[in-house]
């Protein structure tokens, strides 16, 4: 069976036996603002575990994406990835523990076809100082599942994750109990921590067992199935909440649920009997095409490909579900996961944009399962591609300047204490390169470090203080800077000015985004009432040009960028891109305004002033820049007129 099959095979089982198979949650929650993301398959659900009513009954199946940020640096092995399927089925005071377990092991064995004598289990070791003894009733379960099967299933207590690379495992042992860290859930972490009122409850896992690789003592004296050798894959675990936290210890739950999950990437590698999840039905394909377009074979560049596949199947589904890159929470998640995908393809020598190629394969995987994936497929793959074009130049430029700055790095006689280091030609710490290849060239910290990382550079254990040293120095100029003289096509100072002055600043971008680099301003007017723009372009602008303008302006606006401004030699501002109205002259050093920071700069603009302080006063009280009218002012002149309302 491949992972398609598992899932369909998965929810069709559920299903037979009477549960209603729901659809999953977008993997951004708008009721939920404790969280960035989806990340299990029982979160959309907890009002229910609680106590709620779900209109569906009390027997529910789903396949939900997930996905966890906290992973992005881990994904590169054979089994961590950011995204994930977690097929999951729910109890809500219906059927327990012999249902769940007998269930579960029935599709895994005789469904998926799993080799029994390949899987271990897990439960509750108990808790003496709550007075809750250990699960008993799935030991039991699980001995007579696995006497069925003529497997022997001897119960080892182990207690702690440490006392299992102690105790190790014995011949014949199939069933391990440990403590409340590995074999308790409630919404906390330590058992111990539990507070009165809160519902919690053992949980069984079960494991399958990969028996060629062997332990690596790196992670302990001896194997057991939570150890993080690759020998033992968890596959799925079953929370039996039955316990409520009072103020005297713990009492049994009058109704009481079940919450499975079970990653839908590890049972389809378990099925194929390799840990690789990378090589499964849903991600193969990926890789393939990675394969494809570079030339190059995956057991050469295993990890580039693996983060590269990775990243973008979770992007594509961020997409889906209406997130798009930006500078804040969800949005700035995606944008790493992009960017960094863009970063991996250079390790494989695709320096050509590559995510039109690739999300289609993606989205083709998902199509049949998902029909919100072929819904939306059109605008998955413009915001992806988008996203790439924006950042390969700027990514192009800053790996030149990383290589340039940390080439000439050599430790400084003067700091023999702390270990700071500088670069010859410069002079600046780590920090201070980081933040130049942020502040200058767009280049995200996180990749810096990546990059040092990737490199073998060890970076200063204080670059972190010099880098916000390097901001704060910065924002404090331009806070003094913003106070200087201006001048520029306004006719007033006050706020109003500011942020129409402001507006315009942001409207040439979306302009020369819609129509290309050569759009130039050719004058510019601004009363208390409105803005004026004109600007080259040969024909009147279509009503969806306007809309897209419209839409990046107050996109901007709701990123509430900050605004600052730095002075450059004026050769130097024109050679990083800064533009200025079309036949101006300069002097030997201009002011260069810059709405954005480091890799997220939605303008650049040589100029006088006076702007607001970040974009997000453009839109107070609720205001958003509109275009009014746009007429011709002159052959081959266009003029825009536009107001903040």
């Amino acid at each position: 069976m491949n992972a398609q099959e598992i899932r369909n095979a998965y929810l069709k089982f559920f299903a037979d036996k009477q549960h209603a198979v729901i659809a999953r949650a977008p993997l951004v929650l708008k009721d939920d603002p404790t969280t960035l993301f989806t990340g299990a398959g029982m979160q959309p659900l907890m009002p229910y575990l609680l106590g709620e009513t779900h209109p569906n009954g009390t027997r529910l199946v789903d396949s939900q994406t997930c996905l966890r940020s906290q992973d992005i640096e881990e994904v590169g092995d054979n089994r961590h990835t950011t995204f994930f399927e977690m097929l999951g089925n729910w109890s809500l005071g219906d059927y327990f523990k012999k249902e769940q377990i007998g269930w579960f092991w029935e599709f895994l064995t005789d469904v998926v076809g799993l080799d029994p004598s390949k899987l271990y289990v897990t439960t509750f070791i108990g808790y003496e100082e709550g007075g809750i003894p250990r699960d008993e009733e799935s030991v039991e379960i699980w001995k007579k599942l696995f006497a069925e099967k003529g497997i022997e299933a001897g119960v080892a207590e182990i207690g702690s994750e440490a006392d299992g690379y102690e105790k190790g495992m014995q011949p014949g042992e199939r069933i391990f109990l440990y403590d409340g860290d590995k074999n308790w859930w409630w919404r906390g972490s330590k058992i111990a921590d539990m507070t009165p009122g809160e519902p919690g409850g053992p949980d069984s896992e079960v494991f399958y067992e990969f028996d060629f690789i062997e332990h690596d003592k790196k992670w302990g004296e001896h194997c057991h199935p939570n150890c993080d050798c690759g020998r033992f894959m968890e596959i799925g675990n079953s929370v039996f909440m039955e316990y409520l936290k009072t103020e005297d210890g713990f009492e049994k739950l009058p109704k009481q649920n079940v919450d499975f999950g079970g990653g839908l990437e590890r049972i389809a590698a378990a099925q194929m009997n390799d840990p690789d999840v990378f090589k499964i039905s849903i991600l193969r394909p990926i890789i393939e095409k990675l394969q494809e377009l570079s030339g190059k074979k995956y057991e050469s560049h295993t990890e580039s490909m693996r983060v590269i596949a990775d990243h973008l199947r979770a992007a594509t589904f961020l997409a889906v579900d209406g997130c798009v890159p930006s500078n804040k929470e969800q949005g700035y998640v995606m944008r790493r996961l992009l960017r960094r995908a863009i970063r991996y393809s250079f390790d494989l020598g695709i320096e050509q944009n590559f995510l039109e190629e690739v999300v289609p394969v993606i989205a083709d995987l998902y199509e049949a399962d998902f029909p919100e994936v072929k819904a939306n497929r059109d605008n998955i793959i413009a915001v992806l591609v988008k996203e790439e074009k924006a950042f390969r130049q700027t990514l192009r430029k800053g790996l030149v300047e990383f290589e340039k700055m940390f080439s000439t790095r050599e430790k400084d006689s003067s700091y023999p204490n702390d270990g700071s280091w500088y670069v010859n030609a410069k002079g600046l710490t780590d920090g201070e390169i980081i933040f130049k290849l942020y502040d200058t060239y767009g280049f995200p910290v996180e990749l810096s470090t990546e990059e040092a990382d990737k490199r073998g550079i060890e970076l200063n254990p204080h670059w972190e203080d010099d880098f916000d040293s390097a901001i704060a120095i910065q924002r404090n100029r331009s806070r003094t800077a913003a106070k200087g003289e201006f001048k520029g096509g306004l006719e007033g100072d006050d706020l109003i000015h500011k942020k129409y002055h402001t507006a315009t600043h942001l409207l040439q971008s979306a302009l020369r985004e819609i129509f290309g680099p050569e759009l130039r301003q050719h004058g510019s007017n601004i009363t208390e009432e409105r803005l004026r723009f004109d600007f080259n372009c040969e024909r009147k602008m279509t009503d969806e040009e306007k809309q897209r303008a419209e839409e990046l302006v107050n996109g901007w606006i709701a990123d509430d960028l900050p605004v600052s401004f730095k002075l450059y030699p004026t050769q130097e501002a024109l050679d990083m891109g800064a533009i200025g109205p079309f036949g101006e002259r300069y002097g030997d050093e201009v002011k260069v305004y810059q709405m954005g920071e480091g890799d997220h700069i939605a303008s650049l603009e040589i100029c006088g002033g006076p702007h607001v302080d970040h974009t997000g006063q453009l839109g107070e009280d609720g205001k958003k820049f509109k275009i009014t009218k746009e007429e011709a002012s002159s052959a081959g002149i266009r003029r825009i007129k536009a107001i903040l309302a």
